[in-house]
């Protein structure tokens, strides 16, 4: 379900819901209504006739008695009296109208109306006298309205002092109840052709007055009867919008599912065609969105002629979010697939289906950072170009992909194997020509990667020929063949920064504590921090192999304050049950030169309020130092912040004198390679002496790593060596345990055990 929400047919349909239940698609609704009746129009019935007394001026109840008496005559299949009875003023007239009224017998019926949209209680309707009406029925028309009062559905009956009326469309259609309690008017008919007929062309025997026979007639006021807000005609008379009613109730259906769900139908019959749409290709795809445009255009103009009123705005809704939403993701891929150069970038290789019988090539140029840094930054998009160009007119290919930090990629078809190498070498040699971008001249070196196992997805494929690619750059090869061996293990590699967020998250990741003892005082006198991971899979993983990914993911930073913050919490508890413990941790090259290190490591002491010099440092190889002046800077700075530098590995790679010359430090940790083969090789034995001797004499501490024999240790206690750590010591352990093994040794010290 959260995979399926954060696409965007999820994402569309979920927004839609919401605005549904918050009534925000109630203007579209009225929109589409009203324009739909504005264009679909048919005559009213002529079963039904309005005979209007908007001629007779001043009608008293003898003038009305005497129309219904010329109307017995017609023979009128029914006659509905829709005004106010002008009656109180001469008591004689209105007794004989109330035995005009009686002589109809159940053929007459009268007609109260609300004096407004959504009003039903009995001070909104009044009720013509009894002693004029007699047994005759009394009908109510009282409506329904949307958010602008126009009228949508009208009950079949209203409740008055506990009395139900029918409601005048009802009697009209001789439908008195329906599945809902709500019936809905056919707004085709045009109020404009109901058929009238002047009161005084009745009581003047016109012979078109003969046409009410047989037809239900309606007395009505047209000048004094309310109007009401009436789909695709605006203001229309009270009694236009009964008869619709009416033929709406002639239909074969009066449903609806209320305001709330009758969008629905709609909605899931689109949501459907837009999701088979989205899993389809070619002609049926434009087809079901078409289709889905079309259901929400036609469907319900078509099923509301039967009576069964579906409103489409929520369905609108979901097209407009569901397309905007595809558009802004469509113009997102565009930039996204794009490099600074305007080369299509590896992304949109790897979003492509890669054609079968094809290989996938990566270039990466050597220096390409250094070039860039040389030319002006208008220049660095024409360099790129040239360089695709080149790459094109050797290959063949008619698109060339660019990635960051000089990488091209591109799809061409495969050869044997030992001719795509030959293609590849003569492709490289077409780089011995220097590069001409505006006034500059550069000599470029190029490095393959190569990927040929088909029937891989795209991604991993250009992931593939991307890590061959700078395999073969930092080994110096011309070309690296992705191995089909290496493939089980590539999905791994490929999203190990990702699982590292996983495994910090779970517990996975944990800080293990290698006990440090002091030689001279033979105790317990500190430890070294050292991540680790226990993957629940794959069992324990090397520091080493997933520290290295964290780096190259930008996570080094995360992990390092991670471990700063427990190891405080390790250094505080111990320090608070003896004497000094040191705790030490390991600082990556990649952080040494970065601006905000000092700070941070200042604000985390600070913070948990932790004396700096019991906290050590440990720096090691720093060839991948980019500000090396920075990086020097920020290491003073945090010594004079009290932290303690401990050079670590020394003797191997940079660890060697020139540390010893350019980095202020407190302590030596001697490598373990030479402590290894410290009881069989006296070449180890002095180097190891003359090491401890130097640093002495410099001031600071030795601690030698790697002792597994007691002889070692033996040795380097001969020595004056300061520190030991090791397996035979202790190995690195879980917090808990290496507090117990502390107590157990304060205790050993103190002569209690």
């Amino acid at each position: 379900m959260r995979q399926f929400l954060r696409t965007s047919f999820g994402i569309s349909l979920l927004a839609t819901l919401l605005l549904a239940m918050m009534a925000a698609g109630e203007p579209l609704a009225h929109g589409y209504w009203n324009m739909l009746f504005k264009n679909l129009q048919r005559p009213a019935p002529a079963s039904t006739v309005l005979l209007t007394i908007d001629d007779q001026k001043n009608l008293t109840s003898a003038g009305l008695t005497e129309i219904l008496a010329r109307l017995r005559l017609r023979m009128p299949r029914r006659v509905l009296i829709d005004m106010a009875l002008p009656v109180g003023e001469n008591a004689a007239d209105d007794a004989r109208l109330a035995r005009e009224v009686r002589s109809y017998g159940s053929d007459i019926a009268f007609i109260a109306r609300s004096d407004k949209i959504d009003n039903f209680g009995k001070d909104a309707i009044v009720l013509p006298p009894r002693q004029i009406t007699g047994k005759a029925e009394v009908l109510v028309s009282a409506w329904r309205g949307n958010f602008v009062l126009y009228a949508v559905s009208a009950p079949y009956s209203v409740e008055i002092d506990g009395q139900k009326y029918s409601t005048v469309s009802a009697a009209l259609a001789g439908v008195r109840s329906g599945f809902e309690g709500d019936y809905y008017p056919d707004f085709r008919v045009d109020p404009a052709t109901i058929p009238r007929l002047a009161s005084s062309e009745l009581v003047e025997g016109v012979t078109s007055a003969s046409n009410l026979t047989g037809r239900t007639v309606i007395v009505t006021g047209l000048s004094k009867s309310p109007s009401v807000l009436y789909f695709g005609h605006s203001y229309t008379p009270a009694i236009a919008l009964d008869i619709a009613g009416a033929e709406g109730l002639q239909a074969a259906f009066s449903l609806s599912f209320g305001p709330r769900l009758g969008s629905l139908p709609i909605l899931a019959l689109v949501a459907l065609l837009v999701w088979f749409g989205r899993r389809s290709r070619g002609w049926r795809k434009s087809a079901a969105y078409v289709a889905a445009l079309a259901s929400v255009a036609l469907v319900p103009a078509a099923l509301r002629t039967q009576g069964i009123v579906f409103a489409p705005d929520t369905a609108l809704i979901f097209i407009g979010i569901y397309g905007t939403v595809r558009l802004w993701q469509k113009r997102a891929q565009r930039i996204q697939l794009t490099s600074a150069s305007g080369l299509p970038n590896l992304l949109a290789l790897g979003s492509k289906a890669i054609p079968v019988g094809s290989d996938v090539v990566v270039a990466v140029v050597a220096r390409y950072e250094e070039i860039l840094a040389t030319l002006p930054r208008e220049l660095h998009g024409e360099c790129a170009r040239q360089i695709a160009r080149r790459i094109a007119a050797g290959s063949g290919a008619d698109t060339i992909y660019h990635g960051d930090g000089g990488h091209f990629a591109w799809a061409e078809e495969a050869r044997p194997l030992e001719m795509q190498l030959d293609h590849l070498e003569g492709l490289r040699a077409l780089f011995s020509a220097p590069l001409l971008i505006g006034s500059h001249t550069f000599d470029t070196n190029i490095h393959f990667g190569l990927d040929r196992n088909e029937g891989l997805d795209s991604p991993t494929r250009v992931n593939s020929a991307l890590a061959s690619a700078n395999e073969a750059l930092s080994n110096g090869r011309a070309i690296e063949l992705f191995e089909a061996s290496r493939l089980a293990e590539a999905p791994w590699e490929l999203s190990l920064h990702a699982r590292i967020e996983e495994g910090l998250r779970n517990g996975d990741i944990w800080l293990a504590f290698q006990p440090q003892w002091n030689l001279k005082e033979n105790r317990m006198c500190g430890a070294e921090a050292l991540i680790r991971w226990n993957h629940p899979t794959r069992g324990p993983i090397a520091p080493d192999a997933f520290i290295l990914q964290a780096e190259r993911a930008g996570r080094i930073d995360a992990l390092t304050y991670w471990v700063l913050d427990l190891a405080i919490t390790a250094a505080l508890a111990l320090n608070a049950r003896g004497p000094r413990f040191q705790m030490s941790i390991n600082l990556s090259a990649q952080m040494v030169d970065k601006p905000d290190l000092v700070a941070n490591f200042s604000d985390a002491v600070h913070r948990r309020n932790i004396d700096s010099s019991l906290l050590t440092i440990e720096i090691t190889e720093t060839s991948s130092v980019r500000n090396r002046p920075a990086a020097c800077q920020n290491l003073t700075r945090l010594r004079e912040l009290g932290f303690r530098l401990s050079i670590d590995d020394f003797g191997t790679g940079e660890a060697s004198l020139a540390y010893l010359a350019d980095l202020p430090s407190d302590e030596l940790k001697i490598d373990r390679r030479f402590i290894d083969r410290l009881g069989a090789s006296p070449r180890d034995q002095a180097i190891v002496a003359n090491t401890i001797t130097l640093a002495h004499a410099l001031g600071q501490t030795v601690v030698a790593e790697g002792i597994e024999r007691p002889e070692t240790l033996a040795i380097l206690q001969s020595m004056g060596c300061d520190f030991a750590q090791g397996y035979l010591l202790g190995r690195p352990v879980t917090y808990s345990d290496l507090e117990r093994t502390y107590a157990a040794s304060l205790n050993r010290a103190a002569g209690q055990v």
